[in-house]
């Protein structure tokens, strides 16, 4: 009996046709340069496409070695991040973030994402302003016939420096000429994971022990009050009944429905298709709707002459989480936050019901479209294609002054990302006889960058009735840009636009022999409207080669039925997204007043001052560029049962952008500086088996992947071996993202444990240490504890990374389990670290003193933090020490998935029907793991877990795929 697999395949061999314009036509023709790419690189749409995700992260999660995906919320359609063999910078923020993402393509295009360039505005830069939506969650998966990673430098470089951190190439499904429509849908249940509540009667409990240790009377000192919330025992709201669960999480709906049509002739051939899916959270009441539409038609008017259009449309409306933080961080303004959120679900409900009375509603338009002209003169080839990705979001906020401590607010945020381009595309094939073959390729490329947004916010409307925008588009109107309900002088207007551009020239040679061998050479010139005048243009080199073992040593040996091994080694522009490097010594309007660091002026006056605290930036800085080398075998044997991929790789990143300390005396915190390097090293695994193969009445497919990849900073600017950043090391030698932390060896019991020298005691930062507090090792044995005591230690990435299938199939029975798995990985819960240092953060009343209703869920694991005094004023519960730092490995059951083909038994009643299935399937279906935290999966980029991810739930779903 065939698998799902194989079903499937076949019924995609149905609809195509040879004479189908390709709208995924390779810069290279696979003929002779097939050997020179990795085996291991091709994913499964069809597969996929039954997990219920609403991202492309979603989708390729585990799916390919060396692509490492983070998912650090639950929560519907937010941005998740991608790193192909490890991140190329220090993660410090958005802007390394954003630097550190591979190029995504469909069908040619090359995709933007959100520019993080609006967090400059932003006082709190937890959220993004504007919709926060993934961009990538525009792919139907559905509608994708291939999906490519490619990672080594020789499949990258023809994208040019944009696709450094790799590519992950789309392609669409194709026209045909023969009918076809497809029908394809889910629907099912995303399920809440089951939560221990509490209530003041816990959380008094938790901290008396602190107070029955550490004081006499139940007060520590005079300036130590208890909270009144938890003074009174018969306060209902917070000593009754801790159900807010019930509000706050919830089973959800989830569904998709996808239909397409497509026919032609050998002249014209067409397919649409539409689409829409829901993907409800399940908690804080969140969600995203998605509609897409696309078509593609291709003509062919005479023999030579090709000409495809296509065109992708896509609306994401998202519901986004009510949380308290980000709501305080959106408005700039931290209201008394000495009482937390009840935990009953009355009085919780009373808060979530003043919500109805505004609005947030998030919407993201998306368009995606090329036309493409092919000439094809028998050996030789031309194609120009021009196209566009278009990205618009909107966001319209109203917060009742019953949530704003009698202060309403409104805002309103528009921006949109755009890419447009031209590729030209020229190659020949040159036969000298059946041994000798050539390819001779040229091209030439012109992108254009856009990224623009207008942002405003507004206090104190009229009344909580009128809920107009704040900014009148209409500028034949008297008000135009100036709101009549909102008082002018509490209005905040930005507005921002940076755009860039980038020209591209290459050149390439592929020669063959005898099939057996085969070497490519190719150059490319770069120049960038984001580097500075004086280096406008990079030069980079490519040389690659492949040999074919089989053919020329073993070609009558049946041991391997594959065997070639692969080498290249070339040098990549790192492109430079933000405009401002390019600009040299600048100026900035963030002159900031009373705590308030985005106003751009002081008492009403317009101000410009140097970017202090952004670092100086002078003159001569360079493009940044890509050192890799890589070395492949691909192999089979048992006749193709079982086969492999094996690639190593060093890739350097170096010539990078870094602030260093400097320039004090004029009033900088740094200059930025060339001179930055890492080096990430590592090897690719894939290994597919066809353990009880076809033909048989069971049969088992397998496939595993993994990858172990080690970064190392290499050099730091200016010859510096170590640099501190914030709470970070960076040291030459060391990994980028690793902890810096103090080393915890217990507690202090008593006065007199603690270590004095010369009668001095053991002091933190000039504060003697005493009973209660921590045994943090003097590592320098100095008798001081500092920042010199500080190791390095843990993984923020994970260093093994991968998955493992597993497909059965039984008569028209199949079967298919997938695994996930990220090892040698640490989280620093962060979360518990807040919970213990509870006296510091309730007698704060800032934006970290923030408690959302989640704080009376029990987490973690109590037990294992000693009772420090949290009085001390020596922070003992603060986060970076190796207490908090733990193991977040973890192996996930990530789809277990049966299905049923009744292809046949449709045949009876439509002669029409190619293929019928049906199938249920469970997805996140367990995780096995130490971590004492939520799912370790729940952490974003710098590896702190804050607690504030979103359950990824679990989900039981029941489907279909009809194809006629």
């Amino acid at each position: 009996m065939r698998s799902f697999q194989q079903q499937t395949d076949a019924s995609q061999k149905d609809t195509s046709t040879k004479d189908t314009a390709d709208v995924g036509i390779k810069p290279i023709k696979k003929s002779i340069t097939a050997g020179l790419e990795s085996k291991g690189n091709g994913l499964d749409p069809k597969k996929l496409a039954i997990f219920p995700a609403i991202t492309l992260q979603q989708y390729l999660k585990g799916e390919s070695a060396g692509l490492y995906v983070q998912e650090p919320s639950g929560e519907p359609a937010t941005n998740q991040n991608m790193f192909i063999h490890g991140t190329s910078q220090p993660l410090l923020s958005p802007r390394e973030l954003f630097q550190s993402q591979p190029l995504v393509i469909l069908d040619g295009v090359p995709l933007t994402a959100e520019h993080p360039y609006a967090f400059d505005i932003q006082q709190y830069k937890f959220e993004r302003a504007g919709t926060g939506t993934n961009p990538l969650s525009i792919v139907n998966m559905d509608n994708i016939a291939s999906i490519e990673v490619l990672k080594d430098v020789n499949a990258v470089a023809i994208y040019g420096p944009k696709a450094a951190n790799g590519a992950i190439v789309l392609t669409t499904k194709s026209a045909t000429t023969r009918r076809s429509i497809t029908f394809d849908s889910y629907v099912g249940m995303a399920t809440k994971s089951p939560v221990t509540t509490i209530n003041g009667q816990f959380e008094n409990n938790f901290r008396k022990q602190f107070y029955n240790k550490y004081t006499g009377n139940g007060s520590y000192s005079d300036n130590d009050v208890y909270p009144l919330y938890l003074s009174d025992s018969l306060n209902n709201a917070f000593y009754g009944p801790a159900n807010w669960n019930d509000l706050y999480y919830k089973n959800a709906l989830v569904y998709s429905a996808n239909a397409s049509i497509a026919g032609g002739t050998d002249k014209a051939n067409f397919r649409f298709s539409v689409g829409t899916a829901t993907n409800d959270g399940v908690a804080d009441n969140t969600g995203a709707d998605r509609y897409n539409t696309r078509f593609l038609v291709n003509m062919k008017p005479i023999s030579w002459l090709t000409f495809s259009a296509m065109v992708n449309g896509t609306r994401v409306q998202r519901q986004r989480n009510r949380n308290v933080r980000d709501r305080l961080s959106q408005v700039n303004y931290i209201p008394d936050l000495s009482s937390p959120l009840p935990p009953n679900k009355d009085w919780y409900g009373r808060y979530l019901n003043e919500f109805d009375k505004g609005f947030d509603d998030n919407k993201t338009n998306s368009v995606q479209g090329f036309i493409k002209l092919g000439l094809n003169f028998k050996n030789f080839n031309w194609i120009t294609t021009g196209g566009v990705d278009y990205n618009e979001g909107y966001r319209d906020i109203f917060f009742a002054r019953t949530l704003m401590q009698t202060t309403n607010y409104a805002s309103n945020y528009y921006g949109y990302n755009q890419r447009s381009f031209i590729d030209n595309i020229a190659s020949y094939d040159w036969n000298l006889d059946d041994a000798n073959k050539f390819n001779f390729q040229a091209g030439a490329s012109l992108q254009f960058d856009e990224y623009k947004y207008e942002y405003a916010y507004g206090y104190k409307g009229s009344n909580d009735f009128i809920k107009l925008n704040l900014l009148e588009p209409d500028p034949n109107k008297s008000n135009y840009l100036s709101p009549t309900v909102f008082n002018q002088n509490l209005v905040y207007k930005f507005l921002d636009k940076t755009a860039n551009n980038l020209i591209s020239f290459n050149a390439r040679a592929t020669y063959q022999f005898k099939e057996k061998y085969t070497i490519s050479a190719m150059v490319r010139a770069d120049g960038s409207s984001n580097q500075q005048p004086t280096s406008r243009w990079f030069y980079s080199p490519l040389v690659s080669a492949a040999w074919d073992i089989k053919k020329d040593l073993l070609e009558n040996d049946d041991t391997f039925s594959t065997l070639n091994l692969r080498a290249s080694a070339g040098r990549l522009g790192r492109y430079e997204h933000f405009d401002n490097y390019a600009q040299g010594p600048q100026y900035t309007a963030f002159i900031g007043f009373t705590g308030n660091l985005i106003t751009p002026g002081y008492n009403g006056i317009a101000t410009l001052t140097r970017p202090y605290t952004l670092g100086s930036i002078g003159y001569n800085l360079d493009w940044a560029y890509q050192d890799q080398v890589n070395l492949g075998l691909d192999l089979s044997f048992l006749k193709g049962r079982i086969s492999a991929s094996i690639d190593g790789y060093i890739k350097e990143d170096k010539n990078m952008l870094l602030g260093v300390p400097s320039g004090a005396e004029y009033g900088y915190s740094s200059v930025i500086k060339n001179g930055m390097a890492i080096r990430n090293s590592g090897v690719d695994l894939n290994i597919s088996a066809s353990i009880l193969p076809a033909g048989q009445t069971v049969t088992w497919n397998a496939a595993f992947n993994i990858n172990y990849n080690r970064n190392e900073l290499t050099a730091l600017p200016g010859g510096l071996k170590e640099l501190s950043i914030n709470d970070r090391l960076f040291k030459v030698g060391e990994a980028v993202d690793r902890y810096w932390v103090l080393k915890n060896d217990g507690i202090y019991n008593t006065d007199d444990e603690v270590p004095s020298v010369g009668g001095q005691k053991l002091s933190y930062n000039g504060i003697d240490l005493k009973a209660g507090d921590p045994r943090w090792r003097d590592l320098n044995n100095d008798n001081v504890i500092d920042a010199k005591d500080r190791v390095m230690t843990g993984h923020a990435l994970p260093v093994f990374a991968g998955g493992f299938n597993n497909d059965f199939s039984y008569k028209k029975w199949t079967l298919s389990l997938n695994f996930y798995y990220n090892l040698n990985r640490d989280l620093v819960n962060q979360e518990m670290a807040n919970r213990f240092d509870f006296v510091n953060r309730e007698g704060l009343n800032n934006i970290n003193s923030v408690r959302e209703i989640t704080y009376w869920e029990k987490r973690g694991d109590y037990g294992k933090y000693p009772l420090y005094n949290p009085w001390s004023p020596v922070a003992p519960y603060q986060v970076n020490q190796d207490i908090f730092v733990e193991n977040a490995s973890f192996i996930k059951l990530r789809t277990l998935s049966l299905g049923y083909d009744l292809t046949e038994i449709m045949k009876k009643k439509s002669a029409s029907m190619k293929r019928f299935y049906v199938y249920g399937s469970v997805n996140n279906v367990f995780t096995l793991t130490k971590y004492t935290g939520q799912d370790p999966e729940l952490a974003d980029y710098t590896g702190y877990d804050t607690g504030y991810g979103l359950q990824i739930p679990r989900t039981y779903l029941l489907g279909v795929k009809m194809d006629f």
